[in-house]
């Protein structure tokens, strides 16, 4: 590969993993994960199958009466899920606010207070809860980032309440707060009272309509799977967090189809009906087993070919990083075999996830898997996973031991090429 083109890649990508809004972006979202999957496992436990004859959710209805334990889980689905839009707003604002070292607190609250100005009224005067969860992320987003800049304006530009020396910090921070919030709420309302006279939609409508729907449907098929597939594991290879640079990109897409699945499943429709195949939790559980590359079984293979040679490099750094393997953290493997730069393990290390891709989504489409209705914590071990994330089918495990079993294969070739190539160095030194 051209030294000059791998450099400006490099370059390029470095430059977009840590640009401040996609950043912000991205922590944002994670900052929303332990409670998007409180929400999700709520629904799954609501929703757990039976075992035989043996259900907990029987158990549960003859302890508490038909359904009655069950408002705990929506009550924690209504906390968490449906409401992620607000949350959104909240955490993408601080954290950019913070990037930009100033009042975080505030530039989230204020984010808050544009984006439920925005949220459409129900004909009781109450707020249409449709748009608080993951129907309204792209506007929470959008509000996010236009309210801190205009925020961090404001003030950088003295636009500001000053109080004298010895009054609280935080008095002083609400205080300086005050004009610009007051500015920037204006500002949003007069744009909601234009948008209402002249679009006569709400600006929920507008965004959903013209951005999130189209990009949701388009993230839904195979061939954008297989692009996030092939440019996750591509920015791997040459030393750049993959999962992080693309995940403020593809994480407002992928979040509102498994919460219409895990919606959908928990109002009792079943996981082979719920209409979404490409999720988040379908490229975790079936496609980054042990982490992306799919590099658990990459470690089975290097354990399989190199039986002898207990000392072999190989063998060393599977030891060394298998324990972190099962729960999904492969750093280990991919600084130390190296993967990293490493010409030898590039094809099967792009090949591998592509694979897996095609054949989980032909699976699930063609009913033969359920498809994913809950997002379980990332660390969570192959095999559990699988089952969790299907809504409890065992259907799911078979999967992920056949994609499994399909990428040693693909990996034992390219070990033995690596073992030999090795051979081959030391010999000739």
């Amino acid at each position: 590969m051209n030294n000059t083109f791998m450099q400006k890649f490099i370059e390029i990508a470095g430059r977009i993993g840590s640009q401040r809004h996609l950043v912000a972006i991205r922590d944002g979202f994670v900052a929303t994960m332990p409670l998007i999957i409180i929400g999700s496992l709520a629904v799954l436990i609501n929703n757990f199958p039976a075992f035989g004859s043996f259900s907990i959710v029987d158990i549960l209805n003859n302890i508490f009466g038909d359904g009655n334990w069950q408002t705990v889980g929506g009550s924690i689905w209504n906390a968490t899920f449906a409401v992620i839009g607000l949350l959104i707003s909240f955490t993408i604002a601080y954290n950019l606010a913070k990037s930009y070292e100033v009042d975080g607190l505030s530039a989230g609250l204020i984010s808050i207070a544009s984006y439920i100005m925005l949220v459409p009224v129900t004909e009781d005067f109450g707020l249409n809860m449709n748009w608080l969860g993951t129907q309204g992320l792209f506007v929470a987003i959008i509000v996010a980032l236009i309210v801190t800049e205009l925020f961090r304006l404001l003030i950088q530009a003295n636009i500001t309440i000053k109080m004298p020396e010895g009054v609280p910090e935080g008095v002083t921070r609400s205080f300086a707060a005050l004009i610009p919030a007051m500015i920037i709420l204006a500002f949003v309302g007069l744009f909601q009272a234009i948008v209402s006279v002249f679009v006569e939609i709400s600006v929920f409508e507008v965004i959903f309509n013209l951005i999130q729907e189209p990009l949701q449907g388009l993230g839904n098929t195979l061939p954008a799977a297989l692009v996030v597939a092939f440019l996750n594991h591509l920015l791997w290879f040459f030393g750049l967090h993959g999962t992080n640079i693309i995940g403020s990109v593809i994480e407002p897409v992928y979040l509102p189809l498994i919460e219409q699945n895990a919606n959908l499943f928990q109002q009792g429709m079943s996981a082979f009906d719920v209409p979404n195949i490409v999720t988040k939790p379908f490229l975790d559980s079936f496609v980054f087993m042990g982490g992306s590359g799919t590099t658990l079984a990459l470690l089975i293979a290097i354990f399989i070919v190199i039986r002898r040679e207990k000392n072999h490099p190989y063998r060393e750094v599977a030891k060394l990083s298998a324990p972190a393997g099962l729960f999904n953290i492969n750093e280990p493997v991919i600084f130390g075999l190296p993967i990293v730069l490493n010409p030898v393990f590039l094809i099967p290390f792009i090949i591998v996830p592509v694979t897996l891709t095609i054949i989980s989504y032909f699976a699930l489409s063609w009913g033969l898997v359920p498809k994913t209705v809950a997002i379980v914590p990332w660390n969570i071990p192959p095999i559990l996973s699988g089952y969790l994330v299907t809504g409890g089918s065992v259907k799911g495990i078979i999967l992920q031991l056949v994609n499994l079993t399909v990428a040693i294969l693909l990996y034992v070739p390219f070990v033995m090429a690596g073992v030999r190539a090795m051979k081959e160095k030391m010999g000739g030194q």
